[in-house]
């Protein structure tokens, strides 16, 4: 049978699936480990340029990068904004692109070369279909899965009202985003003998103890607060009771948590135990607070987004985004962001992290039309 011609009134297609998936398999075969992007960033600056896009790069540190593509002469409505950085491989032999029917799976494919690749697939799309003459910027930038230097950087050389973050959100629109607290907390003692050992002045022993209060207090007292007791550790002394013990402890608090009160309960805690507990040294750190937000469904980029959901049968449910992004960062700096991306949080960071490439070309889509819908 014979193929039907293209004729000039065929639509364009409004993203290119096999240019997505190809770009997404290089991508995910890149290794970006937050502080080492440098070759997905040197491949990704190559490849925008040859797509014709005025790719600038914005330096974070003397060899890491944000790549920034911002239309001339045009007033942003929003920027889309994507972290190239993933957290570090489980297994360095095994960390790269794997295709099986619609699922695809490797280091990164959900949080979130995806949401990345997704957004580059649309403003190409939308970039050849209306040149430089739509309000919408690009931001592809590192370090989220550290201390956000990257989107850092990005806010304090631009301002845009309005962001799209395309973290996985199995895409369901986030218009309001958790608090972040980071924690620190040590113990001290006097490095002795194990035989003479006791628990009264062992600092991992307080510690146990300190952590045991801790988690008391969030169950009682806070149970819509999330914490994820981490690297916990003492110095390697043999066979000798250690004079030091440390952790550290994320906290993400609902949107319209009392950080401040929160806070000060935990340092009277502290002072509690000390109290206690003479023979050891105890001291909490609050290292990272980043404040939550609640956007209401109002604004242009809302409207619009709530219109596609509508003109797609997409169940528009607007619920807050879980755990820290760099959205924290923009919200500080004035800028109002959506967390919208393919994939599920669930599959961030996990040693099978996949996601739906249908989703992916769905993003792509979503993000496209928004794009379209804002030039008019």
């Amino acid at each position: 049978m014979k193929k039907p011609t293209k004729t000039d009134d065929t639509p364009e297609p409004a993203v290119q699936p096999r240019r997505l998936r190809e770009l997404l398999e290089h991508l995910i075969n890149i290794y970006s480990p937050s502080g080492k992007e440098e070759e997905i960033l040197d491949f990704l600056h190559g490849y925008l340029k040859k797509q014709g896009l005025p790719v600038v790069r914005q330096e974070v540190d003397d060899s890491r990068y944000n790549l920034v593509v911002v239309p001339p002469d045009r007033e942003i409505q929003f920027v889309l904004v994507g972290h190239l950085d993933t957290v570090a491989a489980y297994n360095l032999e095994d960390y790269d692109y794997h295709e099986d029917d619609d699922t695809i799976s490797g280091l990164g494919t959900a949080d979130m070369k995806s949401g990345c690749v997704a957004m580059i697939e649309s403003y190409l799309s939308a970039w050849g279909k209306m040149s430089s003459r739509f309000p919408v910027a690009l931001a592809l930038v590192v370090g989220e899965e550290e201390d956000g230097d990257g989107a850092q950087a990005l806010v304090n050389d631009y301002h845009f009202p309005w962001a799209i973050i395309g973290e996985p959100t199995d895409l369901q629109p986030c218009l309001s985003h958790y608090s972040y607290v980071e924690i620190q907390i040590l113990t001290g003692g006097k490095r002795k003998h194990a035989s003479l050992a006791n628990k009264e002045q062992n600092p991992v022993e307080a510690m146990l103890r300190l952590l045991l209060e801790f988690s008391n207090y969030m169950v009682k007292k806070r149970s819509g607060l999330i914490y994820n007791i981490r690297d916990l550790f003492s110095p390697p002394v043999g066979f000798a009771v250690p004079d030091r013990c440390e952790v550290w402890i994320d906290t993400h608090l609902p949107p319209n948590a009392p950080i401040g009160e929160i806070t000060v309960e935990l340092e009277e805690m502290i002072e509690k135990q000390r109290k206690k507990n003479q023979h050891i040294e105890m001291t909490l750190r609050f290292t990272t607070i980043h404040a939550g937000y609640d956007i209401p469904e109002k604004g242009p980029v809302v409207e619009v987004l709530k219109g596609l959901y509508a003109s797609r049968s997409l169940t528009w449910k607007p619920h807050a985004f879980r755990s820290h992004s760099d959205a924290n960062i923009l919200w500080e700096a004035g800028i109002k962001p959506i967390i919208l991306g393919p994939g599920k949080l669930e599959q961030a960071h996990a040693p099978d992290e996949s996601i739906s490439f249908q989703q992916v070309c769905l993003a792509a889509e979503l993000y496209y039309e928004l794009m379209i819908a804002m030039c008019s």
